[in-house]
C-alpha cells in the first residue's frame, strides 16, 4: 500500500475530504464513480481540474466523501481538496497549480440577509407617502 495524502477542500457550504494515493486513476467520491456523482461533464471537468492540470489523471487514486451545499459548490470543493492533497504529495506541482487558481480556496459565499428587508440587498418598496 503505498502512502496515502489526506486534504480538505472547501467552496460555500461543501466540504470535500480527500484521501489521495498513487494508483491507476480511480476516483470515487461518496462511494460512486467521479462520472456517476458529477452528473454533468461541466461539474466532472470543474471537479477533476487538479489532476488535468497536473496530468496525473491516470497515475493517482482518490478517495473523496464530500457533504453540504449543492452540486456547483461539491465540485469546487472536490477541485480544491485534490489539489492540496496533490500538493501534499509533491511540492514541485504547487507552481502548477497555483497559476491554474487551484490552491486558493474560493471566499464567495452567500451573503446572510438582514432584517428590515426582504433579501440580503433588496429593499421593501419606499412610499413617500
Amino acid at each position: 500500500m503505498s502512502e496515502v495524502f489526506v486534504s480538505v477542500g472547501r467552496r460555500k457550504t461543501s466540504v470535500a475530504r480527500a484521501r489521495v494515493a498513487k494508483g491507476s486513476g480511480k476516483i470515487m467520491v461518496n462511494d460512486k464513480p467521479l462520472s456517476d456523482y458529477c452528473y454533468t461533464d461541466q461539474l466532472a471537468n470543474l471537479a477533476m481540474r487538479p489532476l488535468v492540470a497536473t496530468s496525473l489523471a491516470a497515475d493517482v487514486d482518490a478517495d473523496i466523501n464530500v457533504k453540504g451545499g449543492g452540486p456547483v459548490g461539491q465540485a469546487g470543493a472536490i477541485s480544491h481538496a485534490l489539489a492540496r492533497a496533490l500538493e501534499k504529495m509533491d511540492a514541485s506541482l504547487r507552481a502548477v497549480l497555483k497559476k491554474e487558481g487551484l490552491m486558493t480556496r474560493d471566499p464567495r459565499a452567500k451573503e446572510r440577509k438582514k432584517s428590515g428587508q426582504p433579501g440580503a440587498r433588496k429593499r421593501f418598496q419606499f412610499s413617500k407617502r
